[in-house]
């Protein structure tokens, strides 16, 4: 099956707005990195300015611009960035990059994710097996699911053919700057192209095309220009 152009790295993210920019190297999909992330971390970690960054237990780097509260659990391998904020009771699970100026919320969990730049998880979000691409927020208590509930390997439908990706745990792909709706939830093997918004209260599957507006499974609809 040919490469679906709307779906790949380049068209999603802005790779100079993250730290992780050359783990993407390669890949065509952004899913594809999802297994290299842990070692990508410690490799990566261990590479860090010491004037910058501050080593904090094992394989955890944190910026000292970084703003992270006592009550904040991180567990390895995980990086935060400059100017991140990892809130009161955040759960950082690990295989977590957080990037500059991010805001990781109350009771937000992440595990086996990248944010890029100035994402906001900031309100009771679970992220998990994901890409959260640059200024890209998720609403209060919108979570990505990411295993099926029969357990299946994870497929991305798509209205040109489903991909399959031959993993059991994959959450979503969020372009640049999308919003998710407050209590939505990314079901397993979902990709949201750039610019779009995600409808509260929405159930999402599948492939949602960039510069669109998400209102319910079937009725997606093209942003206008202002």
């Amino acid at each position: 099956m040919e490469t679906l152009t709307a779906l790949t790295v380049k068209e999603l993210y802005t790779l100079d707005e993250t730290i992780a920019k050359d783990i993407f190297e390669g890949a065509t999909y952004p899913w594809e990195v999802l297994p290299k992330i842990s070692a990508f971390i410690v490799e990566l970690g261990n590479t860090l300015s010491e004037e910058e960054y501050e080593k904090r237990g094992e394989n955890v780097w944190v910026a000292k611009s970084a703003k992270v509260a006592p009550t904040a659990f991180i567990n390895g391998p995980a990086i935060i960035g400059k100017e991140a904020e990892v809130r009161h009771c955040a759960f950082i699970r690990g295989n977590a990059i957080v990037g500059e100026g991010a805001v990781v919320g109350n009771s937000t969990e992440l595990k086996n994710v990248i944010l890029f730049n100035k994402v906001q998880v900031p309100h009771y979000n679970y992220v998990g097996d994901s890409i959260l691409g640059y200024k890209s927020h998720m609403g209060a208590g919108s979570i990505t699911s990411n295993v099926k509930s029969d357990k299946k390997l994870v497929v991305v439908k798509t209205p040109d053919g489903n991909i399959e990706t031959g993993m059991k745990k994959f959450g979503a792909m969020l372009g640049d700057e999308v919003e998710v709706g407050c209590g939505s939830v990314l079901n397993p093997g979902t990709v949201v192209g750039s610019h779009s918004n995600i409808y509260p209260l929405s159930s999402v599957r599948g492939f949602v095309p960039g510069n669109s507006i998400y209102k319910k499974q079937g009725e997606v609809a093209e942003k206008l220009e202002s």
